[in-house]
């Protein structure tokens, strides 16, 4: 009995102390909002948000002194989860109201940094070329997120299309439209999925970095295009709360915002994404 108790202590202290050692290396491995030693790990989307960032990464962060590794997500809830439990120091994909949205809904505790581009929305279509040409019953797809919903129904309403409830702020579905000329049927989509259904629906409206990945020019292809005036969904970098004085994060920001970015930005995009800064 005596030779089992001491075995099996043996075996719960070494245990414990593999418990211990595990759980040292798992902080260790999801240290990157933290350990400043660390490369930032930023997650963005594919466009144009991993693109401004490989550009920052290749030409500007080595002389700043800053290690920048850039992961690619083509979802809208990852990045910010990620950002959240600590497996990425920042990400670069969203707007204010849909992180507004996104941490009253989830309990997040992101926060934004420096706003560095705008991508205005548009209206595309396969088998018109005017807003004008839509016929009646047209079907439009539209985003099935709340905030880009919104912002969907909001660019169709500036253009004379629908009419919304006076006061409707960043949570309008299509229960809002008081008035609909056209009688336009609207089909729920993931945003991701929006260019996909091009060939299937009347029009569709499409989020700018998914427009740009699917081959399509916003400010030459969209038969609408948002506005950048006074827009308030300029995407920017952002962090969990508490992470703002992380000086990888600050060297990141001053660089996001650099003429060098700025000119990158309108060299390669030529009017699809705008800078904000």
């Amino acid at each position: 009995m005596r030779n089992t108790a001491k075995l099996t202590t043996a075996v719960l202290a070494a245990g414990a102390l593999t418990f211990a050692l595990s759980a040292c290396g798992s902080d260790k491995g999801s240290s990157s909002a933290s350990d400043y030693s660390e490369p930032l790990v930023v997650a963005a989307s594919p466009t144009p948000h991993a693109e401004i960032l490989d550009y920052v990464k290749d030409h500007l962060a080595k002389k700043a002194g800053l290690d920048l590794e850039v992961k690619e997500f083509t979802d809208y809830v990852t990045p910010n989860t990620a950002t959240e439990d600590g497996s990425v120091g920042a990400n670069y994909f969203q707007n204010q109201p849909y992180l507004d949205d996104f941490n009253k809904k989830n309990g997040t505790h992101i926060v934004p940094v420096v706003t560095v581009h705008l991508e205005p929305l548009g209206l595309y279509s396969h088998k018109v070329k005017s807003a004008d040409a839509l016929k009646s019953g047209a079907t439009i797809a539209v985003p099935n997120d709340s905030v880009n919903e919104a912002r969907a129904l909001k660019l169709l309403a500036a253009n004379g299309l629908i009419t919304l409830k006076a006061g409707v702020g960043n949570e309008a579905t299509p229960a809002d439209i008081t008035k609909n000329p056209k009688n336009l049927k609207f089909k729920e989509l993931e945003a991701a999925q929006t260019p996909r259904s091009l060939d299937d629906v009347d029009a569709a409206v499409i989020n700018g970095n998914y427009a740009i990945s699917s081959g399509l020019k916003p400010a030459k292809d969209a038969i609408v295009l948002e506005s950048a005036t006074n827009n308030p969904y300029g995407n920017f970098l952002a962090v969990k709360k508490g992470n703002e004085k992380d000086p990888r994060v600050k060297k990141l920001a001053k660089l996001l915002t650099s003429p060098e970015v700025k000119k990158f930005i309108e060299d390669k995009y030529a009017g699809s994404v705008i800078p904000s800064f």
